[in-house]
């Protein structure tokens, strides 16, 4: 077992979760305006990696790209506008049902097959969303709504990644994405523009920061590890993101939600687990 990359995906977790309690606390400024920085800042890391790489900045599959760049951002949309009515927990969890909408397309766009055990731990992950629905009686049904659609189109985008393997550079795919996400963004902006405090102007800015860091050491953990150890590990953020959600705002987690929230961990993680295990063993 490689320690390194479990630290790496450790950080990746906790990187990732600064990003989506910064994105909650920008609850007063719109939905475009917090895609706009959250995309601009990590320009400022993608940009100079292609130009030091030499590498092509509008990509070889500019349609595949643009298509990526859509179904990421609408995800994108979907989830900050989420996370202003449900915890930031539960958000996450919704998010990471994407795995379940990536299998169904797979079979119809890609001819994938999924196995009938990996259904099985779907059902037991969408089962948490169904807890969620029925039995917490405080759940905002719009944020559930708009968790769910950016698992959809979060599927789509595991879908169109796959469809553009490694023709593509992954620098320049996120960065075909930060850029479109950056145009969308600040075109949408200019029209309903909040000036942000002193600290609200510093968590903008932030938030480029930790989206680069966690997509980095992802892919370093994922290079160095064995990817059915350090894939479960990405759960992690619904963890970190309770406590933080608990200590930041205060946020109250009851046992009905918890439940649901666990049995999309453990569905997802089953998922994964039998996605890489070996066919012979």
């Amino acid at each position: 077992m490689n320690n390194k990359a479990i630290v790496y995906m450790i950080f990746s977790a906790f990187a990732f979760t600064f990003l989506n309690v910064g994105v909650k606390y920008l609850e007063s400024l719109s939905v475009n305006q917090i895609i706009f920085f959250r995309s601009l800042g990590t320009l400022f890391f993608t940009v100079p990696l292609i130009i030091k790489n030499r590498l092509p900045f509008f990509g070889n599959q500019k349609g595949l790209l643009l298509f990526r760049s859509a179904v990421g951002l609408t995800s994108m949309f979907f989830f900050f506008s989420a996370l202003k009515y449900i915890t930031v927990g539960t958000a996450v969890s919704l998010r990471y049902i994407s795995p379940i909408f990536a299998a169904i397309f797979a079979i119809f766009l890609l001819k994938e097959k999924v196995k009938l055990l990996q259904w099985f731990c779907f059902l037991i992950a969408f089962g948490g969303v169904v807890v969620l629905r029925k039995f917490e009686l405080d759940m905002d049904y719009t944020g559930l709504i708009m968790g769910l659609c950016s698992a959809f189109f979060a599927g789509l985008v595991y879908i169109s990644i796959h469809m553009i393997g490694n023709r593509d550079h992954p620098v320049v795919v996120v960065n075909f994405f930060m850029l479109v996400s950056t145009i969308v963004g600040g075109i949408f902006t200019i029209s309903n523009w909040t000036t942000p405090s002193v600290q609200e102007w510093l968590v903008l800015a932030s938030l480029g920061i930790s989206g680069y860091l966690a997509q980095l050491f992802m892919t370093k953990a994922f290079q160095i590890g064995e990817t059915n150890v350090i894939a479960p590990l990405k759960y992690i953020e619904v963890v970190f993101s309770i406590i933080l959600g608990v200590l930041w705002f205060g946020e109250i987690y009851s046992f009905i939600t918890l439940l649901g929230i666990g049995l999309i961990i453990i569905g997802l993680a089953g998922n994964i687990y039998l996605k890489r295990k070996p066919k012979n063993s």
